[in-house]
């Protein structure tokens, strides 16, 4: 998935719940023609749409990537690149990325679904992340836990690249979630 298309299965995961593109816009909060671009392959959903799908669609973000049970690496232009360490495991209720930063980069997220937590651990530092109403500052080796069900974000200071191991803990979701109907 480093070929600047990202490949995503919302066409079957779509056709599973019963939902046409117009319900599935209503969900997520994507309009019906970006969905059905993404579906087609036509353009790359970008970090941001990929959560709107996620929590609209109330499954965990590896739902939606492509290559099998541990997807390629995920470069999202102009943003953060993302690699599947863990795909969602429906015992554990979680799943596990790599996240990488550029030098003086920023990534702001909304807030997930209700209850998900995170765990950030430091790789590669220093990271600063937004939790809580504030930034905190994190050094290789560091970590943090925080409610991941309200905007938050991470930062890499200027001149210096983060890279950092992101846990997500998805409450109630034993089987791999539910699409509301």
């Amino acid at each position: 998935m480093t070929d600047g298309k990202i490949r995503i299965n919302l066409r079957e995961l779509r056709a599973g719940a019963g939902l046409s593109l117009s319900k599935a816009a209503e969900h997520t909060g994507v309009s019906t023609a970006r969905l059905g671009q993404s579906e087609r392959g036509e353009s790359s959903p970008t970090i941001a749409t990929l959560w709107k799908l996620a929590k609209g669609f109330h499954l965990p973000l590896t739902a939606f990537l492509e290559g099998g049970p541990a997807p390629a690496r995920v470069r999202f232009p102009g943003s953060i690149d993302v690699e599947p360490v863990f795909p969602f495991d429906p015992l554990l209720c979680c799943e596990t990325f790599v996240v990488r930063l550029a030098p003086g980069q920023a990534h702001r997220s909304e807030a997930h679904d209700a209850g998900v937590t995170e765990d950030i651990y430091v790789t590669e530092g220093p990271l600063e992340v937004l939790a809580d109403g504030g930034w905190t500052r994190l050094e290789t080796g560091g970590w943090l836990r925080f409610a991941a069900d309200q905007p938050h974000g991470y930062r890499a200071p200027q001149g210096q690249g983060a890279g950092f191991l992101n846990t997500l803990h998805y409450p109630g979701r034993a089987g791999g979630g539910q699409i509301i109907t």
